[in-house]
């Protein structure tokens, strides 16, 4: 009987001594402080990265983009009469105003004037691609208020360029021509004044962008 209750006494202790295993349940373990806020805030700025003044200021630049490109690329930035049209790169010019006569083109790019025109024109529309490109990085990657200023500024530069650009066409026109004729400025200019507004709205949708703001949304 003493050596029954040794053993039973015995297998008592070394109970108490085992340790839990490795499957065992546990408590649970306390967490870090900043784990779950860290977490919740990326979250939160994945969800909260696109919100309507950027996707406005997004879809300003991608307007001002296009209105770019069609007026680049358009044959009627001065027009006289039906028998003279200016674009930024073509010189046209036909006898008579009938729509069966021939028009006869020449390079329009003779002038200093007319090569800094065309030069500020392409930087800012380089520039206003640029700017959509970052832009658009930014909302696929989930960025909040990372790419806001610098979208911004570039805007900025490209409409600085462009007002430049388009106030200088005018002026040098007026008084290098010869106004035989009653002249216009055509479609092709005011679409390069309309992609030049778009750009600004899109800079100051871009700029307007506090944290308060993007929390509300």
């Amino acid at each position: 009987r003493e050596r029954e209750r040794e053993r039973l006494r015995a297998g008592r202790t070394e109970g108490v001594k085992r340790q839990p295993e490795a499957g065992a349940c546990t408590l649970d373990q306390p967490r870090r402080p900043g784990a779950g806020n860290t977490m919740s805030t990326t979250e939160e700025s994945r969800v909260t990265a696109v919100t309507p003044l950027k996707l406005t200021g997004l879809v300003c630049v991608v307007i001002s983009l296009c209105l770019d490109v069609v007026a680049l690329l358009s044959p009627a930035w001065v027009t006289a009469d039906g028998h003279f049209s200016l674009s930024l790169w073509l010189r046209c010019f036909r006898a008579s105003p009938l729509p069966d006569a021939d028009w006869h083109c020449k390079w329009a790019l003779d002038s200093d004037w007319e090569i800094a025109t065309v030069a500020l024109l392409l930087t800012g529309a380089a520039i206003i691609l640029i700017a959509f490109l970052v832009a658009l990085i930014s909302i696929c990657q989930g960025t909040r208020r990372k790419f806001y200023k610098p979208v911004a500024i570039l805007l900025f530069s490209a409409v600085v360029l462009q007002v430049c650009g388009l106030v200088l066409y005018p002026i040098k026109f007026v008084e290098t021509a010869t106004m035989r004729t009653y002249h216009e400025f055509n479609w092709g200019y005011g679409i390069a004044w309309g992609a030049t507004i778009f750009s600004f709205g899109g800079a100051v949708l871009y700029c307007l962008n506090p944290k308060n703001y993007d929390d509300y949304y």
